[in-house]
Formats: structure tokens, sequence, C-alpha cells
């Protein structure tokens, strides 16, 4: 029985029960044994972050397959596969959400005294989902799975206690609103991806993606499914002028909730476009290059340009994942993706299977999967190097975001407002609290020795090679961001002191330093 459970450890077979089982558990205990409650929901949390470890040690860097595969033939009819495996893209996403759900867990700790057993179930079915989501290699279950990750944040009014984190944990009363806005824009712009599988399915017969890869779409059928994923994708990153959603869902949730969406949820629009929109139609990527550049230029230099009318502190921190992501996005036609695309559109269908020069070369270019040193040759490690440059801006951002987060929830449990004109001379009467919204702060401008210039600098050099126009906007909304970024600090931590507004002042205790070092130790050094 030892050896099972050892064997199933290093497989990743728990992976997926111990959230689950986390989550169920709960409903078992009165509401008035919140101490008990909280403690199951963070142990299960605890118990998941440790797997992930595993793999990574056991991690084989040298192939571009998917590791600790997991396949079950749930729709034989169909041809369609329940299967999740590995790479080196879907180790990230894991990694990162058990990461973080035990910190938001901890972030609840002291407020959850009503719906607690609530807030750890949709806590951990979340967590569930989002592992799910990652490890998931079909693209019919890739739909269903990121469409059912807004369910724990929303449920419809009925006569019962709501269970939406931001309809219940949320801050002011406009958060109803902002539960449908994030379920309706994330749903409704999946609706062009769904029309887009079952035509997948008429012409392969699967949806296997590992068949997919392999498969030679039609130029015109490329376009359509491309621009089909393209509407899904685009809502989750989100670009302009789907962004709207964003700014209203995080000031409306609560602090657990911003630091969880800022973290995952919004990487699965990037991820989606990894994984399946640009290997599986290379030639419709390459002909709408532009329709990727437009819009994320826009956005990168819009939403600096509207942070600098907000007035809340977090709406202002909201505004900032939508231009890092859509940095990510430019990335993702960035000049060693278009030098692979064409490679891949000049082969045959013949030599894409049967050289690993074709599917399996550009699996490891999208997937950005680690290549090991010892099977590159000496002299192209300058160059493997170069190519990963999607997945550090996306590590940081898992990080540095949700630390700002943490600093305004602490300022709003203190003082229950997050206007910013109620605020100055913080660092006089709460010195800790300031250094380390300023280490964040540097980080959010991604100056030098930061993990968001690691990540973002090389974006900016690639695309100056591929589209210098974008490039000089890209970076011209670097320059706006690192402005509002220090307008923000300036006045929320210096000037003057307003006792008028705020009486009561207490630096950060011992539980919500320990939850603020991972981040601070991860926006100095995630690479």
């Amino acid at each position: 029985m030892l050896e099972h459970f050892f064997e199933c450890y290093s497989d990743l077979s728990g992976l997926i029960p111990c959230p689950v089982l986390g989550s169920i558990t709960p409903l078992f205990i009165p509401n008035s044994r919140i101490r008990p409650i909280r403690l199951i929901g963070l142990c299960a949390s605890l118990i998941t972050f440790l797997y992930p470890p595993v793999p990574r040690i056991q991690f084989d860097p040298s192939t571009a397959k998917s590791q600790f595969v997991e396949s079950l033939r749930w729709l034989p009819y169909e041809n369609i596969h329940f299967s999740m495996g590995i790479d080196g893209l879907s180790l990230f996403f894991v990694i990162l959400t058990t990461f973080l759900i035990p910190i938001c867990i901890s972030v609840g700790w002291s407020g959850m005294r009503s719906f607690g057993k609530e807030y750890i179930t949709a806590s951990l079915i979340r967590e569930f989902l989002m592992i799910a989501v990652s490890r998931m290699l079909d693209p019919l279950l890739f739909y269903v799975l990121p469409e059912s990750v807004p369910i724990p944040m929303f449920k419809p009014p009925t006569g019962g206690p709501p269970s939406s984190s931001s309809r219940v944990w949320g801050s002011r009363q406009r958060k109803i609103k902002a539960a449908y806005q994030f379920f309706l824009y994330t749903s409704l712009g999946s609706v062009f991806m769904l029309l887009a599988i079952p035509l997948i399915l008429l012409q392969t017969g699967t949806t296997d993606s590992q068949i997919l890869l392999t498969t030679e779409f039609s130029e015109r059928r490329q376009i359509f499914l491309w621009i089909a994923s393209f509407a899904s994708f685009a809502v989750k990153v989100p670009m302009v002028p789907v962004h709207i959603w964003l700014p209203e869902a995080h000031v409306e949730a609560p602090t657990a909730g911003s630091v969880i969406l800022a973290g995952i949820p919004l990487k699965l629009g990037t991820y989606g476009f990894l994984r399946f929109s640009i290997p599986m139609f290379p030639e419709a990527t390459l002909r709408s290059t532009p329709f990727i550049y437009t819009p994320s230029a826009i956005a990168i230099i819009y939403t600096p340009s509207t942070t600098s009318r907000q007035i809340d502190l977090k709406k202002i921190i909201a505004y900032s994942p939508v231009a890092h992501m859509n940095l990510v996005t430019i990335d993702l036609v960035g000049v060693e993706v278009y030098d692979v695309i064409l490679e891949y559109s000049s082969m045959t269908r013949g030599e894409r299977c049967a050289t690993q020069n074709g599917s399996r070369h550009l699996c490891k270019k999208f997937r950005g999967l680690q290549i090991s040193d010892t099977t590159i040759d000496p002299t192209e490690r300058n160059d493997q190097k170069k190519k990963w440059s999607s997945i550090p801006p996306m590590s940081s951002h898992g990080l540095v975001p949700p630390a700002l987060f943490l600093c305004v929830g602490v300022l709003y449990d203190r003082h229950q407002t997050r206007l910013v004109r109620y605020y100055g001379g913080s660092v006089s009467t709460m010195p800790n609290l300031p250094t380390i919204s300023f280490s964040s702060t540097l980080a959010n401008m991604s100056s030098p020795g930061t993990s968001s210039f690691l990540g973002e600098f090389p974006i900016s050099v690639g695309a100056f090679q591929r589209n210098s126009l974008v490039a000089t906007l890209a970076a011209l909304g670097m320059i706006l961001g690192a402005a509002y970024s220090l307008w923000l600090y300036n006045r929320a931590v210096s000037g003057n002191f307003k006792p008028d507004f705020l009486h009561k002042f207490s630096d950060p205790n011992g539980r919500e330093v320990s939850i603020f070092l991972p981040f601070l130790v991860g926006g100095a050094t995630v690479r």
C-alpha cells in the first residue's frame, strides 16, 4: 500500500483529488466551528502545493512530449479522451496555482467569520479547476474547464445565501454588477471557440491535441478557427476593448479574489494562444499578426493613460495587469516565433509527421519548454535562451500585482477606504508597509534587477527586430506605467499626514508579513 502511495505521488495522480477532497470535507462541519474549517482548507492547499516539486525534479527538459500523462476515454463514440499531462508551460501554471491558493486562504483567515465554509470550498474548487486547465491536453475539455473557473466566483441571486467571492466578500454595493460582468464577458467570448471545436472534430475525428498538431488545415479554415480562438482568448488576457470587466472585478472582489484573479485566470488567454492557437494554426497566425499587435499596443498606451484619472487605489493597480499581459501578447508573435512559423509553414504534411523538426520542434518553441544544456550544442545555447521570453513576464506578473493588491488590502482592513485622497504620510506611521510596497512598486515598474525587467526587457528588444513602431509604443507604455506607479506610491506613502481621515495606524502583523515574504523574494529573483 505504501508503494502504491509513492507511485501515485510521483505521477501526479493525487494533484487533482487533494483540493476536491479538501473542498468536500468542510461541508460536513457546522459553520460555528470555523477554526477546523480553516485548518482543513489550509492543510489541503499545502498538501497540494507539495506535489509540483516532485515532477519538477523528475521532469525531463530534453523532450517536447507531455510527461506524467494520464488518459481516460470518457466519450469513446466520439474518440474524445480525458487526457492530462505536464510540459514546461503547464508545469509553471501548476506551481503558480498551488503557490497562490494557500496564500489566498491565509489572507482571508481573520475575516472568515461569515460564510467561512463557502469561502474554503470555493477556493479549493478554483484550485482544482485551474490545475485541471493547466494539465488538460484536449481542446474540448480546455474549453469546458476555463469556463467553469468563474462559477466559484459567481452565483446568481437565489433565495439562499450566495456563494460568490465577489458577491459575498466584495467591498461595495456594485459587487453584483461586477460579478455579472466577469461571468458574462468571459463566457460570451468563449462561445466562438465552442463553435470552432465541432468543426475541428468533423475534420479530424478527434480532439487529441497531439494529433491536431500534425493535422493540416486549409488556409481558409485556419483563419476561421484562429479568429474563433482569438475571440475567446482575447477576453481572458484581456485585450482592448474587451477589458472593461477586469478593473471592475478587481475593485469589487475581496483581497484574496484579486490576488488569485491577477495570478492565474489572466494567464489563461496567453496560455491558450501558446497551447493551441499558434501551434495548430501557424499560417493564420502569420497573416493575423496585425490583429495581435494593434490591440496590444493600444492597451499598453491606453491603460497607463486612463489610470491617471482614477481615485481608487485598487482600480489604479487593477489596470496594470492589462498593460503587462498585452506586452506578453506582443511577444507571442515575436521574431523567433515568426521564424518558426515560416519554417513550419514551408513543410509538407508528411514532413511534419515524419520529422522531429516539424510539429515537435514547433511544440518546443510555443510551449516555452526549457531545454537542458546537455541536449543543446554549445553554439546554440545563447540562441535558445532568447526564445523563452513569454514565461518570465507571466511568472513575474503572477507575483507582483498580487503583492500590490495585498498592500491595498492591508490598508483597507485598517481604514475601510481605498480613496487616494485620504492617504498620505503613512511612511511615518506605518514604516514597514511602505517598504514592502516600494519593493513591489519597483517590480511593477520593471526596474532593472527585478523579475519584471528580466521578462519585459527581452520582449522589447525582440519587438524592435520585428516591428519598431509597436516596440516604440510598448516602450512608451512602460514609461507611462512607471510614472503612474511612482505617482501612486508618492500619494499614498509620502506627503502630508491626514489625521482628520485616518486615526488607527498599525503595521502588518506577523501573519501578514509572512504572506508578503514569498512575493518579495519572488518579485526580485524569479527568472
